[in-house]
């Protein structure tokens, strides 16, 4: 399979599309058969992870037809409330897995396989490794329909390929073919001083500097004067022909008077390392302005395997009194590249502008770790927590602990505890540990309760309190009513919904016998499918038991008719 080349206007590109080596370009089909539009490309920044696969577009809609890319057999099917929702996992006879996520439904024969699962099981929620001769499949052999399941924003598939080791792969390396002739957008570059003394226009703080277009297509920022150990960082992101969204680069390169300083290639990534994507990115700078702004250095505690051909962790030791040219190449996988190039005059100043780093009585060591309690509320901060020592600002409050900005990132969890002997065993059931929201709105955080003490695991700075939950969840019918006949009804609807702590189950039974229903949790939605087949009564009896995360209980009974 060839990949599309179109002319480039004003850019510049490579002569030969980067391809990592052995990877077969001919083996893997395309699992939709509608011209390809991305809404999310491989090793793309997302919250605390890489996106590991492409988002192809389903043209706004669910139930297109998903075919395997190649022949192997159904190796893993999950099915999540979030996440990927449906997935289907395809392993293949030259060790490559193909993985399929946010599905409508199965095959007829993986959903008759799955269905017989989560009866068995009572519960939708199912995860099972069948054996290689449970359900084979064949080159271009339907195996689902798109959808919008799990932790969808829109319908679409997520498609990935991975490796032997289950390491996500860039398909796109893999002969997908897709138009591109555009190069990525840079909208922003900014430099960071930091050696110890080094200053980039009299001060030691991170600057963003003013880019300048040129004809070319290129960008010139405006000289700067620097000494000492100096970084850079980039805001950037790719466009592909078929579709306006903001997508990942391929790779990026720097380079100082023509000799290369870092470079950056989202080609294959582990499931381990991709929540060090927090040390990829300016993690306070994310936090305060919901910009990534991508280092173009390695920090001593990122341990990220997408780097190469790095020297002085990327960063650029400025003398004085000397000039420099430093560039920086931005690529997507066609060979399209945007260039940025940054003239630098080594210039020492005495005079200079520190970066505020204010120093309190609750510091942590990264390789140490901490402790720290008051008015009941005890914080513990496991070595290796956080990437970097911290001073951190924590004040106890009257069951309340205001636990820093989440402007630091937290790479293994910590955990929040709190004393609850004041209040009697009967309170302490409806009350959980929240996370208050930027609206000041308390989120549940998942509370474990062991008598008179909650605790809670986290890995996000910021306020945490005790919440109380009263109200039982509200139970809803959509699409029947009580008493009511429904044979035309090709399905039973119910919504349901809980103002505080949230859904933590439910079960839902039709004389009796369970039923299963799938939880759509974007709606809200319970939906049976008669066509399971296991309402065979004309008169049926309806009980729904849904209960929240502190353990109230709302019971839903109805009578519904068929024939």
């Amino acid at each position: 399979m060839k990949r599309i080349f179109a002319p480039l206007l004003f850019l510049f590109s490579f002569t030969v599309i980067a391809q990592a080596p052995n990877v077969p370009t001919e083996y893997f089909d395309d699992p939709l058969q509608v011209p390809l539009a991305l809404s999310g490309t491989f090793g793309e920044l997302r919250s605390n992870h890489f996106h590991s696969g492409l988002d192809i577009k389903t043209q706004q809609r669910e139930g297109l037809p998903v075919y395997a890319s190649a022949e192997g057999f159904v190796s893993r099917i999950n099915v999540a409330h979030y996440g990927y929702g449906k997935a289907i996992y395809i392993q293949h006879p030259n060790g490559y897995t193909t993985v399929y996520g946010h599905l409508k439904n199965f095959s007829p024969k993986i959903e008759e396989y799955i269905k017989k699962l989560q009866y068995q099981k009572e519960s939708y929620e199912v995860q099972v490794y069948p054996e290689a001769s449970e359900l084979p499949v064949e080159r271009r052999e339907l195996i689902a329909n798109s959808g919008n399941t799990g932790g969808s924003g829109g319908p679409h598939l997520h498609y990935e390929i991975r490796d032997g080791e289950q390491r996500p792969m860039n398909p796109l390396m893999f002969g997908i073919e897709l138009e591109d002739t555009r190069a990525p957008i840079v909208s922003g570059v900014f430099v960071y001083p930091k050696g110890e003394n080094a200053h980039v226009n009299g001060s030691a703080q991170r600057q963003k500097l003013r880019l300048i277009p040129q004809q070319d297509g290129s960008f010139r920022a405006e000289k700067i004067d620097a000494c000492g150990e100096i970084g850079f960082g980039i805001n950037a992101v790719d466009q592909l022909n078929a579709a306006p969204n903001h997508n990942g680069v391929y790779r990026i390169e720097t380079s100082a008077n023509g000799e290369k300083l870092f470079q950056a290639n989202f080609e294959i990534f582990s499931f381990s390392e991709t929540r060090h994507l927090n040390q990829l990115i300016d993690y306070d700078y994310y936090a305060r302005n919901n910009s990534r702004i991508q280092k173009l250095f390695v920090e001593p505690s990122n341990p990220l395997s997408i780097y190469s051909d790095v020297s002085n962790q990327g960063l650029l030791n400025v003398k004085d009194s000397l000039s420099y040219n430093y560039t920086i190449r931005v690529s997507d996988f066609s060979g399209n590249e945007r260039i940025v190039t940054i003239p630098i005059e080594g210039k020492h100043q005495n005079d200079i502008k520190e970066d505020p780093s204010e120093i309190t009585d609750f510091y942590v060591p990264a390789n140490a770790g901490a402790q720290f309690e008051g008015n009941g509320i005890d914080v513990y901060i496991p070595k290796n927590s956080l990437y970097q020592d911290a001073s951190l600002d924590i004040s106890f409050e009257d069951e309340k602990v205001i636990l820093h900005e989440d402007v630091i990132p937290i790479h293994t969890n910590i955990t929040i505890g709190f004393d609850l002997s004041k209040y009697q065993p009967e309170d302490r059931e409806q009350m959980f540990i929240a996370r208050l929201n930027k609206w000041g709105n308390p989120n549940y955080s998942t509370t474990t309760k062991d008598g008179e003490r909650f605790t809670t695991k986290t890995r996000n700075f910021g306020t945490y309190t005790l919440g109380r939950d009263t109200q039982a969840p509200r139970v809803v019918p959509v699409n029947f009513k009580d008493g009511q006949w429904i044979s035309g009804n090709k399905n039973l609807k119910v919504k349901i919904s809980d103002d505080l702590s949230g859904i933590k189950s439910y079960r839902a039974t039709v004389n009796g016998k369970f039923i299963l229903m799938e939880y759509e949790y974007k709606q809200n939605l319970l939906t049976h499918d008669f066509a399971d087949g296991v309402v065979t009564d004309t008169e049926n009896q309806l009980k729904i038991e849904v209960i929240d995360n502190v353990g109230n209980t709302t019971i839903f009974e109805s009578t519904f008719f068929r024939k």
